[in-house]
């Protein structure tokens, strides 16, 4: 199977393990874990920043699979937060040359970081997936996982 059709049922069972489950922790931690199993060890660190409610411009460690991840991270700092600032997702093929990169784990070369929206089009949460590979993301990881998040809160 290519790696669409492989995104495709991911979907399928990430929408069907969330459906009717109202606790967003327990919809990020099923979405990292399948999607950290299905594609690892290419997805070396995957999970959710979560937009702080306290503080509103800051991002907070959500559910993932992997090494320690950051605690926090400010929206005008690092990937996550150019894609919590710009709504975009973003392919950063060497996190090295990205301005601002926060080095959350020495070992990430390259980043996908996808939005995550509410119901109501609130950004909720940002996806993020890093691998030890350079240039380890195209555009199938990208539509796939922008369709993973487009649902993940709303279905």
């Amino acid at each position: 199977m290519d790696k669409a059709g492989q995104y495709r049922e991911i979907k399928a069972e990430i929408d069907s393990v969330v459906a009717g489950e109202t606790s967003v922790t327990a919809r990020y931690a099923s979405a990292s874990s399948i999607l950290a199993q299905a594609f690892g060890p290419r997805f070396y660190w995957t999970g959710f920043y979560e937009v702080d409610p306290l503080k509103e411009r800051e991002l907070v460690v959500g559910p993932y699979q992997g090494t320690l991840g950051c605690l926090r991270i400010p929206f005008d700092k690092g990937v996550c937060g150019h894609v919590a600032t710009t709504g975009e997702p973003i392919i950063v093929p060497d996190v090295h040359a990205f301005a601002g990169h926060v080095a959350c784990d020495s070992a990430s070369n390259s980043e996908i970081v996808v939005p995550v929206f509410d119901a109501n089009g609130k950004l909720a949460a940002v996806l993020d997936v890093d691998s030890t590979e350079f240039d380890a993301f195209d555009s199938d990881d990208l539509a796939g996982l922008v369709a993973v998040c487009d649902r993940l809160l709303t279905i």
